[in-house]
């Protein structure tokens, strides 16, 4: 008997976008994983996965639909995600926020989880949320086995 394992790598971005205090928008969707993610978690398994760790949250501007083979964000702010928990068997759910003082004037339509190493994990694109200092984005992404 043959079997074949048709599990596929995806993710889920959940993002909640605060202002003056107040939730102005909660926006949840799938998202793409890029072609260097696969690598990298090859690397990580292989045991030269050296700066293949998923660490920071970034946002980028430009808002053209992601491609397996995107390499990075334009224009890009990225700081570290704020943990990782594991809700279930073959999930990290990365949290993070972008604060009131970060990213401010920037027109943030793309989202990207980075490895250590600066590796493009994962990619969202969106409508655009115009960041200002009174503006807080707060999610999560969990990345799925």
């Amino acid at each position: 008997m043959n079997f074949r394992d048709e599990a596929r790598l995806r993710g889920v971005f959940d993002i909640r976008v605060i202002k003056a205090g107040r939730e102005i928008e909660h926006y949840r969707d799938e998202n793409m994983i890029m072609s260097s993610a696969r690598d990298a978690l090859a690397r990580l398994i292989g045991g030269a996965g050296s700066g293949k760790t998923v660490t920071k949250i970034g946002v980028g501007t430009n808002g053209n639909g992601p491609t397996p083979d995107d390499k990075g964000l334009t224009g890009a702010y990225s700081k570290p995600v704020s943990g990782c928990t594991y809700p279930a068997t073959g999930e990290a759910c990365f949290a993070f926020t972008i604060g009131a003082g970060e990213a401010n004037g920037k027109s943030i339509r793309e989202f990207g989880l980075l490895c250590s190493d600066g590796t493009l994990f994962a990619r969202k694109t969106r409508g655009v949320i115009e960041k200002a200092d009174d503006i807080e984005i707060t999610g999560t992404w969990t990345i799925k086995f």
